[in-house]
């Protein structure tokens, strides 16, 4: 029986990787060693006892009374805080699912990796910020990091069987998020509400306005440079309203190879669950007569500066990733306490990056974690300056 544990079970990835386990068996076919949520413990209590997980914990330590309090009688074990969820993943496992947002999944991945497991990786951040350390430590440990994002999903399995030196380009497709028809000077005025509904998937909030924004797929961009190692000018962005077309393989003869399917995230992750092998999944098939025709444009920089961030993030290298990412994450969160507007978001990210550039170093590979999360510490800490200060 593989042992199986899901950090952010409670998100929206998590919420679909639960469907799945449950569907393929639950604790009858899996041995759940850990879950881990944020503070909605009692959705994480009701996950733990239908799993009969060995643990489960909460990034928040002042949940965890409550916590217990849900548990109390199941027999699973509560933890919570940064440490524990350090802990969990360090406990023995064959496939970890890496699905806490942000940041704050470096460490939790980083460790599982220790374990020699097979991480599906869902948390793109940590190869925006930590690529190449990243790698380098599932080589170090025998691991193996399958591909979550429906994107990279769907690169990865575009690849199998092919060799990835005959790849000329990859078109990474985009929905365009909620405001992709809008006029542009109307997005100055975006609210929040507004830039949380996403008109195909079915996300978190956080990843939904990154997707409005532009900024997910700059993120997504950077991550196929550093999970593939294609080169930057390899990797395109369309947008694809329907979001049918997640990802294309250009070839060098010419062809192209398209991935399609239902905007459904239990595909990429029902596909990581049972790799190498193919299972049935609870997904709707796709119904090509019934949508009539597929539409593809190029995106407008003027209305997404994200993506042209990504490519100088890329053009600089090293640490420029964790700047980029964790400038990002303040600006979002300011957006959302209505402290700035949605077009400052980008405004104030490439002011950190341009503070940022001139630092000796910044262009070199990290050689710890900490370096990473030491620069990521900065770039929040200049991101909520250049917000105070009324300089963007």
């Amino acid at each position: 029986m593989r042992k199986i544990s899901v950090f952010g079970a409670t998100g929206s990835i998590g919420e679909s990787t639960f469907d799945l386990l449950m569907a393929q068996g639950g604790p009858a076919a899996y041995d759940v060693v850990a879950l881990s949520g944020g503070r909605n413990v009692a959705r994480l209590a009701q996950q733990a006892r239908a799993l009969r997980a060995d643990l489960a914990v909460t990034a928040f330590e002042d949940c965890l009374p409550a916590l217990r309090a849900a548990l109390a009688g199941s027999g699973v074990e509560a933890a919570a805080g940064p440490h524990a969820l350090i802990e969990a993943a360090h406990r023995p496992a064959d496939w970890v699912m890496s699905a806490i947002v942000g940041a704050a999944g470096l460490a939790p991945g980083f460790a599982a990796l220790s374990q020699g497991s097979v991480l599906a990786l869902a948390n793109k951040e940590s190869l925006v910020t930590a690529g190449p350390l990243l790698m380098a430590e599932a080589r170090a440990h025998g691991a193996t990091i399958l591909p979550v994002d429906s994107e990279h999903s769907a690169i990865f399995q575009g690849l199998v069987g092919e060799e990835i030196s005959a790849v000329e380009r990859v078109i990474i497709t985009a929905s365009g998020g909620a405001f992709r028809d809008w006029p542009l000077e109307r997005l100055a005025r975006a609210t929040v509400e507004e830039a949380s509904n996403h008109p195909n998937w079915n996300m978190g909030q956080r990843i939904t306005i990154d997707s409005a924004s532009m900024f997910n797929k700059a993120l997504e961009v950077i991550e196929a440079k550093e999970f593939f190692g294609f080169a930057p000018e390899a990797i395109e962005v369309l947008v694809h309203p329907q979001s049918i077309v997640h990802s294309l393989v250009g070839f060098h003869d010419g062809g192209l190879m398209a991935h399609m399917g239902v905007p459904d995230m239990r595909h990429a992750i029902g596909y990581a669950l049972n790799w190498p092998e193919r299972m049935p999944l609870p997904v709707a098939k796709l119904d090509l007569a019934a949508i009539g025709s597929l539409d593809f444009r190029a995106p407008d920089p003027e209305r997404f500066p994200a993506l042209r961030l990504a490519r100088e993030v890329m053009e600089i290298g090293g640490l420029a990733g964790a700047v980029f990412n964790a400038a990002k994450e303040r600006a979002l969160d300011l957006f959302l306490e209505k402290r700035i507007g949605f077009l400052d978001m980008a405004r104030l990210v490439e002011a950190v990056l341009s503070e940022m550039s001139a630092r000796d170093g910044l262009g070199k590979d990290a050689h710890n974690l900490d370096m990473v999360l030491d620069c990521d510490a900065e770039a929040r800490a200049r991101a909520s300056a250049i917000c105070e200060q009324g300089r963007i």
